[in-house]
């Protein structure tokens, strides 16, 4: 049985602890007052050489005192009134900056929590995938698969929590249909306001959390149970759930790709997001097996696990990397090329505010990894398994957050304490709930019918 190191433990905990303390001071100075934002925003017109249209203003009306007394008073009163909606327009630019500097530590916390959350939910297709397909190779990562996936259920409540507060008790700080006040003056969002409702959406993502973890909850019953049976009754119940999960997955995986990403942009959709959001997490989910295979066979366990088992996860992380990079260009050049207005919007934006970020993930997602994993020796060396691993994740961690915080903070955004906090305080609770989940049950399985194949496994 595998025990967790007291140094691990003691690590995840300080991540939690550190994340928690960077959260609540990222929350704490996000609310800055009215003349605190307008105080930033003039100096930053003043940085770019602002002022000019002030000044032209003053000087039009100082012309006026040359006319007529009715001229005068006419011109005056129209200058009035520019000027009024100035301020008016000033007071409102104002009050939008001011709402996505709050929004930031929402949408730091959501991209983090989101992040962690599909790394375990992709790990839970892979493995379901594994069962119905009897693949011979996987059956000896199956313990380190279940770890994974223990974090479905907590990390998905925390997702879902996240957006129903940012709804409630905060100022509909991510999904932006969920101010009434924004619904009544808009007509496309009227029209979905049946689907994209605040009660519906909840109840909706509390089904998909409890699809997801009712599978996971028996699919490791019947694994556990499996290992002391005296026939292989427990197999075909796992082989069973699992064809029947997929097409629940299918279903519910595209509908919360919609509704916990897609919806930031409400007036935005395109349909093969879903497919998107799941190369995504498909592929993390890959790569986090392998780490935690390798750390664990560098701590003396795992040992039946050999470099043809870590030579087909890599070919899996470098399968679908291509995968997502055919999905990134197919969903932007279709988009990017009809032009429709209001669906090249989205790329318009990412494009113009977040232009390094947007092309940076492609080359961090996409060939770099493809460029590296290409050869078959080097999907062998643990070191190089790893570095393709790490980019791979920072590339998927920056797509979700490209995906959120154009919606959410405008061009308001930067990398700091929100960021780095958010990402430290979920990370230390999937390593404390995946690694105690390890310690629950044998790292390697017993009497699975492919175990032998899988221990002999050579490619």
């Amino acid at each position: 049985m595998y025990t967790i190191s007291n140094k691990l433990k003691t690590f995840s905990i300080a991540l939690i602890i550190l994340g928690l303390l960077g959260v609540g001071y990222g929350f704490m100075t996000s609310h800055k007052s009215f003349e605190e934002v307008e105080t930033m925003l003039a100096e930053e017109t003043a940085h770019h050489g602002g002022g000019h249209a002030v000044a032209t203003e003053a000087h039009v009306v100082a012309d006026d005192s040359d006319h007529s007394d009715n001229s005068h008073q006419a011109n005056t009163h129209d200058a009035t009134a520019d000027v009024e909606h100035h301020v008016d327009d000033h007071a409102k630019h104002v009050e939008h900056v001011q709402h996505q500097i709050a929004n930031r530590p929402w949408s730091a916390l959501y991209v983090a929590a989101f992040f962690f959350f599909m790394i375990a939910l992709g790990v839970l297709a892979f493995y379901a995938i594994q069962y119905a397909s009897q693949a011979g190779w996987s059956p000896v990562l199956f313990r380190v698969m279940e770890g994974i996936t223990a974090y479905v259920l907590p990390g998905g409540l925390i997702v879902l929590a996240i957006a129903v507060a940012s709804g409630t008790i905060g100022h509909y700080n991510i999904f932006i249909w969920m101010d009434p006040d924004v619904v009544a003056h808009d007509k496309l969002l009227q029209g979905k306001s049946g689907w994209l409702s605040l009660g519906w959406f909840a109840v909706r993502g509390l089904i998909f959390i409890a699809g997801w973890s009712l599978y996971r909850h028996f699919s490791r019953k019947f694994s556990i149970a499996n290992d002391t049976a005296t026939d292989n009754s427990n197999f075909k119940k796992a082989f069973r759930i699992s064809a029947a999960f997929l097409v629940f997955f299918i279903y519910t995986e595209s509908i919360m790709s919609w509704d916990w990403i897609m919806s930031v942009d409400p007036h935005w959709f395109s349909t093969l997001f879903g497919w998107y959001v799941f190369a995504g997490m498909a592929v993390s989910g890959i790569t986090v097996i392998a780490f935690i295979s390798l750390y664990l066979k560098s701590r003396g366990h795992l040992e039946i696990v050999n470099d043809s088992h870590i030579h087909d996860l890599a070919k899996f992380m470098f399968g679908f990397s291509i995968f997502w990079a055919y999905l990134w260009f197919s969903q932007f050049m279709l988009i990017w090329y009809a032009n429709i207005p209001e669906e090249v919007t989205y790329f318009i934006t990412r494009i113009e505010d977040y232009n390094g970020l947007f092309f940076g993930m492609l080359v961090l997602n996409f060939v770099f990894p493809f460029l590296v994993l290409m050869n078959s020796d080097y999907k062998r060396i643990p070191w190089f398994v790893v570095m393709a691993g790490i980019i791979i994740l920072i590339g998927h961690y920056i797509d979700v957050y490209v995906m959120i915080m154009p919606a959410t903070v405008g061009d308001r955004w930067s990398f700091g304490i929100p960021e780095i906090s958010s990402v430290m305080l979920f990370a230390g609770l999937f390593l404390f709930i995946v690694f105690t989940a390890l310690t629950k049950a044998p790292l390697v399985v017993k009497r699975n019918p492919f175990l032998k194949e899988s221990e002999h496994f050579h490619y």
